[in-house]
């Protein structure tokens, strides 16, 4: 089980996410939608100690941690934990995909070189790209980095998968080979908390949905749910306008 608790992150003044928990099982693909400036890539980058939430709790399968007073020893065992998918695949352009790969096992997981490597080769295969593994993201097509950036956050062997709008940055022919994957990863049992606007995918994949409106849980239920039976007028309103503007249904 991981818990969140009363989370909240102010900017300036501002109150991006406000008082939110969830509480998220094992094996759970958790998606969270909503229009942009919700809070939805906030809350992904605050669990990851990627931005300093002002308050809040989370329990990742015993690890207990305040992050009102986060230590910098908690911070790297939370980082050892978890792992991200970022929109722009944040890959490092000098080095090839299987660097790319072993670099979190090397340096938040001290690994030696050799044990790094067999691990980012496997992680590679399973994305379907072993024969790209000395490639540089140059010579990779965005699905193929995004792919690269998948296996680097598995490779980690993380209690939580954070995917924050992984084909956001993609062309259109792209989507469907890095959606592939993640419905892999989900279908391994990996626990996952998803930021999407790719409706039809996160009804498919996810088994819990959480709506987010002015940095608020409004909304929350199976995909059935909160699709088509929605309860909040907000989410009404969000959901109507996505697929007028979508011209179809799910």
């Amino acid at each position: 089980m991981i818990k969140v608790s009363n989370l909240s992150k102010s900017f300036h003044g501002n109150l991006i996410l406000d008082d939110i928990s969830v509480d998220i099982e094992k094996g759970d693909v958790v998606a969270l939608i909503g229009s942009s400036g919700a809070g939805k890539s906030t809350f992904l980058r605050s669990l990851n100690c990627l931005e300093k939430a002002n308050k809040g709790l989370l329990d990742l399968e015993g690890l207990k941690v305040d992050f009102s007073k986060i230590t910098s020893n908690e911070r790297l065992e939370l980082r050892k934990q978890t792992a991200m998918v970022f929109q722009q695949f944040n890959l490092f352009q000098h080095r090839t995909a299987l660097d790319n790969v072993k670099e979190g096992l090397k340096v938040v997981k001290k690994m030696k070189d050799k044990d790094a490597t067999e691990i980012a080769k496997r992680q590679l295969e399973q994305v379907g790209l072993a024969e790209r593994a000395h490639y540089y993201p140059k010579h990779l097509s965005g699905g193929q980095q995004q792919r690269v950036g998948i296996a680097r956050a598995l490779a980690m062997e993380p209690k939580l998968l954070l995917l924050d709008e992984p084909t956001s940055a993609l062309d259109p022919e792209l989507v469907g080979e890095v959606l592939q994957t993640i419905k892999k990863t989900a279908a391994s049992g990996q626990t996952m908390l998803l930021v999407s606007h790719e409706m039809s995918f996160v009804y498919e994949v996810a088994n819990k949905v959480l709506f987010l409106d002015k940095g608020k849980i409004v909304e929350e239920g199976t995909p059935d749910e909160v699709f088509n039976h929605p309860k909040s007028q907000r989410a009404k309103e969000f959901l109507q306008n996505y697929f007028r503007n979508k011209s179809g249904n799910l």
